[in-house]
């Protein structure tokens, strides 16, 4: 911890109290050390700060201080045809979610902790007016999730900086206007293994196919069908513990969207439908195992997990991506290899 320097005593009166509470944090932050646990890969949890706040003139879902989605309980298996006014406000927060991911996935560079990331997402859907929907949610402490190599999901923004080679998975939810949008992207951090590369290119080819698809009476359970058909050719394992989920003024609800094949999803894409599609594809097994914080997910086998993730609109002849990439967006890595020659 840098050394502190008070002008005199009222001085050191004054800001005792703020220097004391940040000399506290670092000292747990310095002492910190993983719980004792059975990990299945490298990877291992940093230190966590405390939770920050978003300010009192930001509408927030009814979880924002309690914890707990009382609404999202009540009503999660109803599924929700959205109006023309409805869509125009979620339109609206997907584009803001489009854009506080853009500004996060910017960050991505070796040396950078995901804790710094979650401090611009934090800070980014302040300035836009909205609440950062992960926040609060079931108590999950950030703003953001971000997936290390192993990581399949939620995970929980540390003091961990990333590491050339590491691939990260940046989750991007948010609230404003009373409606929800949400999206991911994996981004590679320095120089990548090929092997990785291909997961997260493959990954990404799965969730495109998937979004090819829809339109008015298509059956919700064949998308795992396409997503598995993509991945099973690299014989890649679609994780079977999460979906893709309903969304609008719930931040999850009605319909579930397998990812895997032969899964027992009910119903048909109806437009005015609004609902995710977020396929998580493991380099091999699609087991899964929980770390000691009950949230971050991993790879049974300790292998790579790659992630990405749209929210759709099911339009009368087909969809539209409301969360649609921008000229600002990261190049797919892909892209830019293939430009560079």
């Amino acid at each position: 911890m840098p050394s502190t320097y008070f002008c005199n005593k009222e001085c050191f009166k004054k800001a005792w109290k703020e220097h004391h509470k940040i000399h506290k944090e670092y000292i747990k932050k310095t002492n910190f050390k993983p719980p004792s646990f059975d990990y299945t890969g490298k990877l291992r949890p940093y230190y966590v700060s405390p939770m920050r706040k978003v300010p009192s003139h930001i509408p927030r879902p009814d979880y924002a201080d309690t914890g707990v989605p009382e609404s999202e309980r009540k009503h999660k298996e109803k599924i929700i045809i959205h109006t023309h006014k409805q869509i125009k406000k979620i339109r609206h927060i997907c584009r803001i979610g489009r854009e506080v991911l853009d500004i996060a996935g910017h960050m991505v560079k070796p040396g950078v902790t995901t804790e710094e990331i979650d401090i611009a997402v934090h800070n980014a859907c302040i300035e836009r007016g909205a609440y950062p929907s992960p926040l609060n949610y079931y108590e999950f402490p950030k703003a953001c999730c971000t997936s290390v190599n192993e990581v399949i999901c939620h995970g929980i923004p540390d003091a961990r900086p990333l590491k050339d080679g590491d691939i990260v998975n940046v989750d991007i939810s948010v609230y404003k206007d009373g409606y929800h949008g949400d999206l991911n992207e994996t981004f590679i951090v320095g120089k990548v293994d090929k092997e990785s590369k291909e997961l997260i290119q493959t990954t990404y080819n799965s969730l495109m196919a998937a979004i090819k698809a829809i339109k008015p009476g298509f059956f919700i359970r064949d998308f795992g069908k396409i997503i598995s058909k993509v991945c099973n050719k690299k014989n890649y394992g679609v994780v079977r513990s999460y979906c893709g989920h309903g969304i609008g003024e719930l931040f999850h609800c009605a319909p579930n969207i397998p990812h895997y094949s032969k899964n027992k999803a009910i119903g048909t894409c109806k437009p005015g439908m609004v609902f995710t599609i977020e396929p998580m594809v493991n380099m091999r097994s699609w087991r899964d195992r929980t770390w000691p914080d009950s949230w971050t997910s991993v790879t049974a086998d300790g292998r790579r997990s790659a992630q990405f993730e749209h929210t759709i609109l099911v339009t009368k002849t087909g969809f539209e991506i409301l969360t649609k990439r921008t000229k600002n967006s990261v190049p797919f890595f892909w892209e830019s290899e293939k430009k560079n020659g």
